[in-house]
């Protein structure tokens, strides 16, 4: 009656050995470390950068604990902050020595001490939030108007080309604000540029007045499109900003909106305010200009010649020179998208772009006049240009074309990133800043770790007294949630903030919830006569839809918190809602298989520890019957 199947102990066994696992690299700590990344877009980290590290902690004299690469940096730990420092300055020496013009960023880190065979089964620690580490806050307000104001500057050149094309005569475009004002000299061009309006930009809503002799047509963004674009803007922004923070070495950066025009940015670990507001702010614009193909321009690329006057030398990302003309063809403010994709004959990488009207008039007339000439895509960062491609130009261009050659699919996902998102889409501005030092975030640690420590073993000791031997169950089976729900948020690499602290505090208090559930129906079983093996039985199935439907009830208020929540109210509902789901499998799934270890095989089973069962006495069980 009370005993498990062979599978459901193997089961449990697993469950235990995994939640262990995942849950030591929590009690190794962090070791220093020296974090190695790109300060250029076009610089990649590969096992030759590894090879550079390891050959200037040579040169320097340091011994590192282990060297581990990345997908966007090298990381390199160490035994003492000491060591950390002179790793630096070794690395920083061979490999940035000019820090005006660095290509890597050379940043102290810090690494999970764990030992090898963890980190080999990729069993890592959970993130610490930024009230539990230390480090910095900033609140950016994106500014919208100029994110629209840029908007209807394009639209501007894009209609001033499409009414050129389609012959009407006007007498001047201008943008007055986030207008577009056209000036029209008879009705009829009116509503020829009206029909354009309607036809080609959707987006726009006119209105004529007359003026004079003359009218005048305002064409102003619908509301949709102006929030289309806004939303945009943001976005373009926070992605941006994801690919900048990654060069603080930041382990885990919180980058979220708030509201409709702002995004808080969180970089836990980072004490440098002046630093992280340098990469914030920064900007990077990309521009399009011929390849010099005179003789002369070829002598300066071989390094046989000067540059020629009205020329360039920027390098590639290979190190090679290519000298481009002074002239800027197109600037990135010009680009509308870039993706990548393949050929469709020869099935080989590519890149799909696509620029607005005006930068398709000027891509047709310069391709017209250049084929079979290269055209460079620059990008500038930092004040300092470098050439990301310069393919040769096959044929006519316009709105859309495409770079193709000799490029990896990773190669060409890249340089579609760098394209689509290497400059901010509208300004920003730092509205709020706060810093948050490491000896508070230690101290947050502490009182989180004690607040759940002494709620555990408050607990588990009254349970112990109460319930006796089903009481020690119970406190085995909270144990063991505990260790499943950290377990589960270390494999999920969740980030632990104080309001996730609390959400375990209160998982284990409802938690034992479910156990006191078993162990009264337990009681009452036994307080009515029934024998303990049918009374263990009767406790558990009796007990399951009460716990199932508490939980499921309790999972769903979780969730709702976990969807319309931001924040720390969402760091809350993802421990709250893992903590349902390990109480559900520690207090009824592990707890009955430890009572069927102990219990099961007795089958002449007289008592169980289960503390005083009440039994009413002769005389009151004859006053209830009659």
């Amino acid at each position: 009656m009370n005993r498990y199947p062979v599978w459901k102990y193997a089961i449990i066994v697993i469950a235990l050995v995994v939640g262990v696992l995942y849950t030591l690299p929590n009690l190794f700590g962090e070791a220093p470390a020296v974090q190695v990344s790109s300060a250029k877009s076009t610089v990649k980290i590969d096992a030759t950068t590894q090879a550079k590290v390891e050959q200037a902690l040579a040169a320097g004299g340091v011994k590192p604990v282990s060297i581990a690469l990345d997908p966007n940096s090298v990381k390199v730990r160490l035994d003492s902050t000491d060591t950390q420092l002179k790793a630096r300055d070794a690395i920083q020496k061979a490999l940035a020595p000019n820090p005006d013009d660095a290509p890597y960023v050379v940043a102290l880190n810090l690494l999970s001490g764990s030992p090898g065979w963890l980190t080999a089964i990729h069993a890592a620690p959970m993130y610490l939030g930024l009230d539990l580490r230390g480090g910095v806050h900033f609140m950016l307000q994106v500014d919208m108007q100029a994110a629209l104001t840029k908007r209807a500057e394009s639209l501007a050149g894009d209609l001033r080309t499409q009414l050129r094309e389609a012959g009407v005569r006007h007498g001047g475009i201008s943008r007055n604000g986030q207008a577009v004002e056209v000036r029209l000299r008879d009705s009829q061009s009116v509503d020829a540029t009206k029909r354009i309006i309607q036809d080609q930009f959707p987006e726009l809503q006119a209105v004529d007045a007359a003026e004079g002799t003359d009218y005048k047509l305002t064409a102003t963004l619908r509301p949709e499109a102006a929030r289309r674009v806004q939303e945009q803007a943001l976005k373009q922004n926070m992605t941006t900003l994801h690919n900048r923070i990654n060069e603080l070495g930041v382990a885990e950066p919180v980058i979220q909106q708030q509201g409709a025009d702002r995004i808080v940015v969180q970089l836990p670990g980072v004490q440098d305010t002046a630093r992280a507001k340098q990469i914030l702010g920064r900007t990077a614009t990309l521009e399009m200009r011929l390849v010099d193909e005179s003789s002369e321009g070829r002598a300066a690329e071989l390094g046989t010649g000067p540059v020629p006057f009205g020329s360039e030398r920027y390098l590639e990302p290979n190190g090679r020179p290519v000298v481009v003309k002074k002239q800027v063809i197109l600037t990135g403010e010009s680009l509308t998208d870039a993706q990548p994709g393949f050929e469709q004959q020869t099935q080989q990488p590519k890149v799909d772009l696509t620029v607005d009207a005006k930068g398709g008039r000027i891509m047709r007339d310069v391709s017209r006049e250049n084929l079979k000439k290269r055209m460079a895509i620059l990008l500038f960062e930092k004040g300092k240009g470098e050439v990301l491609t310069a393919p040769v130009i096959q044929g006519e261009l316009g709105n859309r074309f495409q770079i193709s050659g000799s490029m990896s699919v990773s190669e060409a996902n890249d340089l579609a990133l760098l394209l689509r998102a290497g400059a901010l889409a509208a300004p920003m501005e730092i509205i709020e800043e706060m810093t948050i030092g490491p000896t508070l975030g230690a101290e947050n640690i502490a009182k989180g770790f004690h607040s759940v420590a002494w709620g555990f073993a408050t607990i588990v000791a009254f349970m112990a007294i109460y319930y006796m031997l089903f009481g020690l169950f119970s406190g085995l089976a909270l144990a063991v949630n505990l260790l499943l729900l950290v377990a589960i948020l270390s494999m999920l690499q969740a980030t632990l903030t104080l309001p996730g602290m609390a959400a375990m505090a209160l998982a284990l208090g409802m938690a034992i919830d479910s156990n006191v559930l078993i162990n009264e129906r337990v009681r009452e079983e036994l307080r009515n006569g029934v024998s303990p093996q049918a009374a263990i039985h009767a406790g558990y199935d009796r007990a399951w839809a009460t716990i199932l439907d508490s939980n499921v009830t309790t999972l769903i208020a979780g969730l709702a918190l976990l969807a319309f929540g931001s924040g720390p109210v969402r760091g809350f509902a993802v421990v709250h809602c893992i903590g349902i789901l390990t109480s559900m499998f520690s207090a009824v799934f592990f707890s009955r298989g430890l009572v069927n270890l102990w219990y099961g095989r007795q089958k002449k089973l007289k008592t169980v520890s289960i503390g005083t069962v009440w039994r009413p006495s002769p005389e009151q069980a004859i006053t209830k019957a009659e």
